[in-house]
């Protein structure tokens, strides 16, 4: 894709406070454990909250080491996706549909091409009593989207609720 032609676009980025406090919290346990072990018998329940709080934090520095590597790329000739697990480039004549779903925060937009997939959710804004605590996905993941649907020209197949399908003629 020739640079020059190329706009570039990275997701918001959540607060890592989540991902420090569940490894505080399975690290704390974890003493926990250590220290009562010696003292007798642990139940279960104890062991089974201990791996949830590890697969907590587990899953937490996934999901953000994931959106710190997530970029979009929309060229005119194609358009790339990459973060850290997945790299998807396709050309706009290899798109084949475009599903639009609504999710718990913004949308969520499927891409297919002939020979791949990507995702990638609009912004999303975390509201408690009224006010933005936090945002998710793409701020101009609208823009994205119209700019997807305008170069691959893809026609509106199904329109259900707030959800949109949309596919070549």
């Amino acid at each position: 894709m020739p640079a020059a032609s190329t706009r570039e676009f990275h997701p918001e980025l959540l607060s890592r406070r989540e991902e420090w406090t569940a490894w505080a919290l399975a690290l704390a346990v974890g003493l926990a454990l250590l220290v009562l072990e010696r003292a007798g018998s642990i139940p279960l329940w104890v062991w089974i909250f201990w791996g949830f709080l590890l697969f907590s934090g587990a899953s937490i520095s996934l999901g953000n080491w994931m959106d710190r590597r997530t970029i979009l790329r929309l060229g005119s000739d194609s358009l790339h996706f990459e973060n850290g697990l997945r790299v998807v480039s396709l050309a706009w004549s290899a798109v084949r549909e475009v599903t639009v779903l609504p999710a718990r925060f913004g949308r969520t937009v499927r891409v297919r091409g002939d020979s791949a997939h990507f995702e990638f959710m609009t912004l999303g804004e975390l509201r408690i009593q009224g006010q933005v605590r936090g945002r998710t996905g793409f701020a101009d993941g609208q823009l994205i989207l119209d700019d997807i649907l305008s170069k691959t020209r893809l026609d509106l197949v199904e329109k259900s609720k707030d959800a949109y399908y949309y596919a070549r003629g």
